[in-house]
């Protein structure tokens, strides 16, 4: 894409959500961690479902410390991996009370030393709780980045520092909220929906998936 074409496309996501939120549920930024850190191979529909209990009962990690592993576990699991994550939330936990005060941190480096939290987990946290201009690349965000030609990359860095390089002000904050619900909504990953694609004439995919007939029509 040229620069205006980057520039209309996003200019369209945003005239069409002008206030684009994470569909995550959360009260501060140690339930967002918590949240994000879950969300892996899991939909938010599903982790909201657990852990709207979850954090009635512990939303600081001294809660979480006393709820316990196995509380935790029982609490999160109809979510895929939820032994793992329940193990890494108690350890992140421990380890926000021993290094940082029971305070999540705003820096990447810090957030990336946490057990359990990756380089999209610690963007989502970075840009959702504290306001950083980060672009969480997860698979809807690496699929509209590569098939629409936006931000082109054979691996989720690779599209993180494409979208770094070509999106512009005044963008940059909510960008990876509009190319997340994007892809959830639209251009999906096995039949996206062209038809009702509001830059579809800006994207690189072909051929544009026709809309489905009407059943007067089968």
């Amino acid at each position: 894409m040229t620069e205006a074409e980057v520039f209309e496309f996003y200019r369209r996501l945003a005239e069409n959500d002008p206030d684009p939120r994470t569909e995550l549920a959360w009260s501060n930024p140690y339930t967002l961690l918590v949240a994000v850190a879950l969300s892996a191979q899991a939909t938010d529909v599903s982790v909201n479902k657990a852990t709207g209990p979850l954090f009635a009962r512990a939303d600081h990690p001294a809660r979480m410390i006393e709820l316990g592993e196995d509380e935790v576990r029982a609490h999160i699991r109809t979510i895929g991996l939820f032994n793992t994550k329940a193990k890494n939330v108690i350890l992140l936990s421990q380890l926000l009370l021993d290094e940082h005060g029971g305070e999540v941190p705003a820096e990447r480096e810090l957030l990336e030393r946490l057990p359990g939290v990756g380089r999209k987990t610690a963007n989502v946290v970075m840009n959702v709780a504290f306001g950083a201009e980060t672009f969480a690349v997860d698979t809807h965000i690496f699929r509209v980045g590569n098939r629409t030609g936006l931000a082109p990359g054979k691996t989720p860095l690779a599209v993180e520092l494409g979208l770094e390089a070509v999106t512009p002000q005044p963008f940059r904050l909510s960008a990876h909220h509009w190319l997340i619900l994007h892809g959830r909504y639209v251009c999906k990953a096995r039949r996206p929906e062209c038809w009702r694609c509001i830059v579809r004439d800006l994207c690189a995919f072909e051929p544009k998936t026709p809309a489905p007939k009407e059943a007067s029509d089968a």
